[in-house]
């Protein structure tokens, strides 16, 4: 077909006698020139045929990228957290401390793809091989710390849990004056999926406040407010009951930042000396005294989150009888 339109162009020039103008001025240089016996069309064949090809093979600095295959395996930091050992960021936070090594070698980077056959370990002690997704309901003492490692030397949650336990991580946090439910996972993901604002659950908690308060007095937390230039979501804060000098109410927010409800009271003019979660979407507080751990039933986490488990048999709830040394200093 081009071959044909490029003869249909020469012969309209050459019988109507036509110019044809140029786009850009330059130097002319001398058509080839034409044997005797050559036609338009096998003219402009033999010149093509003459002038050099095109290569389509890519230049050599990017051949290899293109031919380079993705690397196996998946990003440290995403297996830590799958196994329970940690968040990703947190996990990355280890990394970057020097706490993880791979085969033997200690590393620094969470830039780091492994496969199972990677042997890791976390301070010195191997990471264990991934196991079925659990969730733990768990009653917290006040006076410990929510978290692995506390600078201070203070007690942690997860030196106090039962026996019995695998490793496992917190979702979200307590400070160290409160208490009530605190939900543990052996998987980074579900821990991930939950602390997420985006899965719009709402946490309950039970507040006992210092002095007489009114109604009224919560009207600015029900609208939003906002300390020190953070904006805090709107509050559902329900008056209870007033007993002696302190006031109990009950408290629903859909985000968990750092002392929220503390800062929010604090805002308004009114001092939390109690403060006790109740709930975390559809996860109740119940009955669980201070120190037990409830462990949720997979049928529930098939229901609530999805997660498919082996043996989803009915009873699988556990219960641990042993009570943290911190519950019978309280008492």
């Amino acid at each position: 077909q081009c071959l044909h339109d490029i003869e249909c162009l020469w012969m309209s020039g050459q019988s109507k006698g036509r110019r044809h103008d140029r786009v850009e001025p330059g130097p002319v240089r001398a058509a080839p020139p034409r044997g005797a016996n050559d036609t338009p069309t096998s003219f402009w064949r033999n010149r093509l045929q003459e002038a050099p090809r095109l290569s389509l093979s890519p230049a050599p600095q990017y051949a290899r990228a293109m031919t380079d295959k993705k690397p196996a395996g998946e990003r440290i930091a995403k297996v830590l957290a799958r196994r329970g050992v940690a968040s990703r960021r947190e996990a990355e936070r280890m990394i970057e401390a020097g706490r993880v090594s791979v085969n033997g070698r200690r590393i620094d980077s969470p830039a780091l793809n492994v496969t199972p056959l990677d042997k890791i370990e976390v301070d010195g002690t191997p990471v264990a091989e991934k196991e079925p997704p659990r969730l733990w309901l768990y009653h917290k003492p006040a006076g410990l710390v929510t978290s692995e490692r506390d600078e201070k030397g203070r007690p942690t949650v997860f030196d106090n849990l039962p026996d019995g336990l695998p490793r496992v991580v917190s979702v979200g946090r307590l400070d160290l004056t409160s208490e009530g439910l605190l939900l543990l996972t052996n998987d980074g993901e579900i821990k991930r999926r939950l602390e997420l604002p985006s899965t719009g659950w709402v946490r309950k908690y039970r507040v006992r406040l210092k002095g007489s308060p009114k109604d009224e007095d919560f009207q600015p937390l029900r609208k939003g407010v906002t300390i020190d230039g953070e904006a805090f979501r709107p509050m559902q804060v329900t008056l209870d009951r007033q007993q002696g000098g302190n006031a109990w109410v009950t408290v629903a927010l859909r985000e968990g930042r750092n002392r929220e409800i503390r800062r929010a009271m604090e805002s308004i003019g009114l001092v939390v000396n109690r403060l006790i979660r109740i709930s975390y979407g559809p996860f109740r507080l119940g009955d669980l005294k201070p120190g037990d751990v409830e462990e949720v039933r997979r049928r529930v986490l098939r229901d609530q989150l999805g997660i498919k488990t082996e043996g989803d048999a009915p009873g699988t709830e556990q219960k641990s009888g042993k009570r943290p040394e911190t519950r019978r200093r309280r008492n």
